[in-house]
């Protein structure tokens, strides 16, 4: 399939079966939310019928924190044994044994109340965890190993695609299932995206700007994301890698700044609330311009066939710890910084600009072969950096007009 150059139906049917796992991994990021009292009612009553005295709020809490944050310590599981099971496996017979766990963790979280037992659930929650983390390993290799590589990069942004989509998906589930409940829809959509911790503001921002619904101005920043992924699917291929990541990096660095200053100036401009309403739709466009969809396969195209699916389960596993570090400590920093702790992502931001300025290659068009000679030949010379014209190159794409 790769060396026709071509997007045939069985090329087509190939990459949107793959990317189902994508689609079942957003949903399942987004959804646990949307029943959050239903839940705690179920743990409650549970827990009363065992030790007949009602749950006390702090063993509620802890239990409600744990079914969320396991998902994410199963996904630090998956993504860091994606080698083990390609190696033994293959690729497609990875993604198809891994389905075995999404029904297994199925059947955990939907016996749960008729077994009256909360650790089937959060043993479920685990499981979908473990699940989510081999698909965010299998598809992106999958997907970038069968693709011609003239649409590799358009076909490896569906991985992310079929993620902003799962949990709009599941957004969207949840607003008309807590629609009454004012509360739990600012829960929902705080939770919104794994991605960014922007959205921990976001409804509060939108109630601050006299939106009378605010979480379905959040949905509608959902729906930005979900967009500007189908934008980057059009444009990485003509545009290239490089440019879009640091173009996305740069951009959500302005946006993280201007909405510090906005959230700051709040209580003295009252205008300022619609600085940070575009502030945060700016951050969720530039953030799946570039840095969304690119990292989930460019690692696939940096390294041959023999080191990738390790280098796929170190990265994987990088970012399942890092989500699950900032969804765990975010709340905490934010208490000692308030608004100002956007000045720690824009620092990191502009760090990740840099190390993509100087490090990061272009791998548009190229063959997996070609991007390791041009490593073999860089570590060489001792030289990491392209040169002015090569830098022209990259950042002028197809355009020979420029």
């Amino acid at each position: 399939m790769e060396c026709s150059g071509q997007l045939t139906p069985h090329l087509m049917m190939a990459v949107g079966t793959a990317v189902i796992g994508s689609l079942q991994f957003g949903y399942n990021t987004g959804v646990i939310n949307a029943p959050q009292n239903i839940i705690e009612s179920f743990y409650n009553e549970t827990w009363t019928d065992r030790f007949s005295e009602p749950i006390s709020q702090t063993t509620l809490t802890a239990l409600w924190s744990l079914s969320v944050a396991i998902f994410s310590v199963g996904g630090m599981f998956g993504s860091f044994s994606v080698g083990l099971f390609v190696n033994r496996f293959g690729r497609r017979n990875s993604m198809l044994m891994s389905n075995v766990l999404a029904f297994i963790a199925a059947a955990f979280m939907g016996f749960s109340k008729l077994a009256a037992s909360w650790e089937m659930l959060i043993i479920g929650r685990f499981i979908v965890g473990l699940y989510s983390g081999l698909s965010t390993g299998f598809v992106p290799m999958y997907v970038e190993e069968i693709s011609p590589t003239n649409l590799r990069g358009a076909l490896g942004t569906l991985h992310q695609l079929g993620v902003v989509i799962g949990i709009l998906m599941a957004q969207l589930r949840g607003t008309d299932e807590v629609n009454d409940d004012m509360q739990e829809m600012k829960e929902e959509s705080q939770k919104m995206m794994r991605e960014t911790k922007v959205f921990y503001y976001s409804t509060g921002i939108f109630e601050r700007a006299g939106v009378s619904q605010p979480v379905y101005a959040t949905i509608g920043a959902g729906t930005v994301n979900t967009a500007f992924t189908v934008v980057s699917l059009f444009v990485v291929e003509r545009a290239g890698r490089r440019p879009l990541q640091l173009i996305g990096l740069m951009g959500m660095a302005v946006s993280a700044v201007l909405l510090t200053v906005a959230l700051v100036l709040l209580d003295q401009f009252r205008w300022m609330s619609y600085v940070s309403i575009v502030a945060v739709f700016s951050f969720v466009a530039f953030f799946e311009i570039g840095p969304g969809p690119i990292p989930w396969f460019i690692v696939a195209e940096l390294f041959s066939q023999g080191p990738r699916p390790a280098a796929i389960a170190v990265a994987g596993f990088s970012n399942w710890s890092a989500n699950f570090l900032v969804g765990m400590g975010f709340q905490y920093v934010e208490q000692l910084c308030g608004p100002y702790v956007f000045v720690i992502f824009t620092i990191l931001l502009l760090g990740f600009f840099v190390f993509t300025y100087f490090k990061v290659p272009e791998t548009k068009g190229r063959t997996f072969d070609e991007i390791a000679a041009g490593f073999r030949q860089s570590a060489g010379r001792g030289d990491d950096k392209y040169s002015a014209a090569e830098e022209f190159n990259t950042l002028r794409g197809d355009n020979l007009d420029l």
